[in-house]
């Protein structure tokens, strides 16, 4: 029988994740390898049936599935404390220096011109294409998904912004609910992990998902509070970020970029230099909160966005993990995950056509650039901080 919660274990939690957020490169599947080694094989907190089993959970819900594991092992190994200690520490380091970033890009500028952020720019494009390739290959498998995953991508390059993109998610679950039941089976129960918790918990934690993803653009409108506006925009991105931490590329894109909050340039920019962090894809929230130009900018800009972005996640796997053992079940439930996440892949294929590759390929040259970083990410297999920095600071030194 597990102990119950204590302290000792909270802290235990937030040191075991702070090293995570310092240590783990890569991306979202490497975040993963990294957490099984730790949590199942180093700590032994948790099985690997277990691990599986909240793996299932993080995929299953809209968010950053390995920030979503991490809040998930937290819960299960010192409560809802816990859960809040895993996601501080993995996500601390990044998000300090997303936000440090939006400080320092003016001056990265004026001491390297404009050649490094653009090859920021143009590595983002590699990166993302990589994670297209990996995710159609997950969820994209089959004339169903792929038939879904192509017609989202069409219709997403005709139709832009945030409504055309909820549209197609809806589609895409409606699909998956009547042509996929049967797409994925449930996976085993994770058996003397699982808690007793009071069920008035984990409805609480989903009543506030919901009234908050409602009530939040209201508020922030009838109080004209650039603050909630502001944290309105990044919850809603959080609450709808299907299928990988790359989404969140898209999503920010039609909802910053397109308010006119922040210059296309620097979006990607910023969206290049979160690829060569450990931690999180989403704290480049905090870039975007601090850079935009609408108040609260700054830190507390960033914060907030930080804050904002993660908070569906947040009380998404506090609410939905004690029903998870029945839910994972249904097969209308399975299908209509196996129809979202064939969206996402069109709505991350449609994100790399608009904005990266017709923002960032301003020459010739710019895509024989990406086309060799996409070489050393995906044959060569090279880390994409490396190949990020290194083109940083290659068209840094060679563009004027």
């Amino acid at each position: 029988m597990d102990e119950p919660p204590t302290p000792r274990r909270v802290w235990e939690v937030f040191q075991a994740f702070l090293v995570q957020g310092l240590t783990a490169f890569g991306g979202p599947v490497a975040h993963l390898a990294s957490f099984r080694r730790e949590f199942v094989a180093r700590r032994a907190w948790l099985s690997d049936a277990a691990f599986a089993d909240l793996l299932a959970l993080a995929q299953f819900l809209p968010g950053p599935a390995s920030s979503q594991l991490g809040m998930a092992i937290g819960l299960r190994r010192a409560g809802y404390l816990g859960l809040l200690a895993a996601w501080l520490g993995f996500t601390l380091p990044a998000g300090v220096a997303m936000i440090g970033l939006a400080y320092a890009a003016p001056q990265l500028t004026a001491v390297g011109g404009r050649g490094f952020l653009h090859g920021l720019q143009v590595a983002a494009a590699a990166v993302v294409l990589q994670a297209l390739i990996g995710m159609a290959r997950a969820l994209a498998v089959g004339p169903i998904r792929a038939g879904i995953a192509i017609g989202a991508t069409a219709g997403l390059v005709i139709a832009h912004g945030p409504v055309a993109q909820i549209l197609a998610l809806c589609a895409g679950g409606l699909f998956g609910l009547l042509m996929l039941r049967d797409a994925a089976p449930a996976t085993p129960p994770d058996g003397a992990a699982s808690r007793d918790i009071p069920v008035a918990v984990p409805a609480i934690a989903l009543a506030a998902f919901v009234l908050l993803l409602g009530l939040t653009p209201f508020l922030a409108s009838f109080l004209d509070s650039p603050e909630l506006g502001l944290a309105s925009v990044f919850y809603r991105t959080g609450a709808f970020a299907f299928g990988s931490g790359h989404v969140v590329l898209p999503l920010l894109q039609s909802e910053i970029v397109g308010r006119g909050w922040l210059d296309q340039d620097s979006f990607l920019a910023g969206y290049g230099a979160v690829q060569a962090l450990p931690g999180p894809l989403f704290s480049f929230a905090g870039f975007v909160g601090a850079a935009q130009t609408v108040a609260p900018g700054g830190w507390r800009g960033g914060l907030i966005a930080l804050g904002a972005i993660f908070l569906p996640s947040l009380l998404l796997v506090a609410g939905v993990l004690p029903f998870w053992d029945r839910l994972k079940t249904l097969p209308g439930a399975r299908g209509v995950l196996a129809g979202v996440n064939a969206v996402v892949v069109g709505v991350l294929a449609a994100a790399l056509w608009n904005p990266l590759l017709s923002t960032a390929m301003q020459r010739p040259g710019d895509w024989a650039l990406a086309a060799g970083a996409f070489v050393f990410l995906f044959v060569a297999g090279l880390p994409p901080w490396i190949v990020v920095v290194g083109l940083g600071v290659l068209t840094g030194v060679f563009t004027p």
